[in-house]
């Protein structure tokens, strides 16, 4: 805890649900010296836009000015957008929105590691997180469809494994790893909450607690891994 507030926390998609439930949470317990709260519809200081990697270069660099982030999160994720959604069969497959999926879900948090890892304690206990869905299981995928979400989330997930091997060898206390936050009532999901079962759709105060519990209880050893809300390890 003291280690801790001498240095910052990063929540980039601050401005959606669950990130600003997420920052809100994490200033309310005062563990850390600054929180920064990045996003797209911020301004000034605030901004990033995992689609421009010099939008997330010139944010990395004003979080470099205070004190080192012990903890990233990347909250940020892309299902549905105007007329585009998640693909329900191979006929629906269009190259444009599946590269954008990619490019939201999966290169933008690769992206944001790239500029944010290097900011990260050398030595200790540090937490890189960003949000990814059990959705992106290839073992749990039994019913199909969802082609772009799904595939993004499973290449953020191989992601994260390999991040986490690299940053293992700056610092082997660090911690890289993809949490599953379940289905929460935001923008995000209101499309599909039909069939979402009662007592499964939470808020977003709820969520980012849970969240950050789950953040609490990894250890080094987790590193590398998809976790669920409930800390249970997700098999890719």
């Amino acid at each position: 805890m003291e280690q801790q507030r001498n240095q910052a926390a990063v929540v980039i998609g601050a401005s959606g649900g669950i990130g600003a439930a997420i920052a809100a949470a994490l200033v309310e317990e005062g563990a850390f010296a600054t929180v920064h709260g990045l996003a797209r519809r911020h301004a000034g200081d605030g901004h990033i836009d995992l689609e421009n990697e010099a939008s997330i270069a010139a944010a990395a660099e004003r979080v470099s000015r205070g004190p080192a982030p012990a903890l990233v999160i990347v909250a940020t994720g892309l299902l549905h957008l105007g007329e585009h959604g998640p693909e329900k069969a191979l006929s629906d497959l269009d190259p444009i929105w599946l590269a954008r999926n990619f490019a939201v879900n999966a290169i933008g948090p690769a992206l944001v590691a790239k500029h944010f890892l290097p900011l990260m304690p050398r030595t200790g206990r540090s937490v890189f997180a960003a949000l990814s869905a059990r959705i992106g299981s290839i073992s749990d995928n039994k019913l199909g469809g969802w082609h772009g979400y799904r595939a993004s989330k499973a290449a953020l997930n191989m992601l994260v494994c390999t991040l986490a091997i690299e940053e293992k060898r700056r610092n082997d206390r660090a911690i890289v790893v993809a949490l599953h936050p379940g289905t929460v009532d935001t923008a995000l999901s209101r499309p599909f909450q039909g069939n979402v079962r009662p007592g499964t759709l939470f808020t977003p105060d709820r969520a980012a607690l849970q969240l950050l519990d789950t953040i609490d209880g990894l250890r080094p050893p987790d590193s590398g891994k998809l976790f669920d809300y409930e800390g249970n390890e997700i098999l890719p």
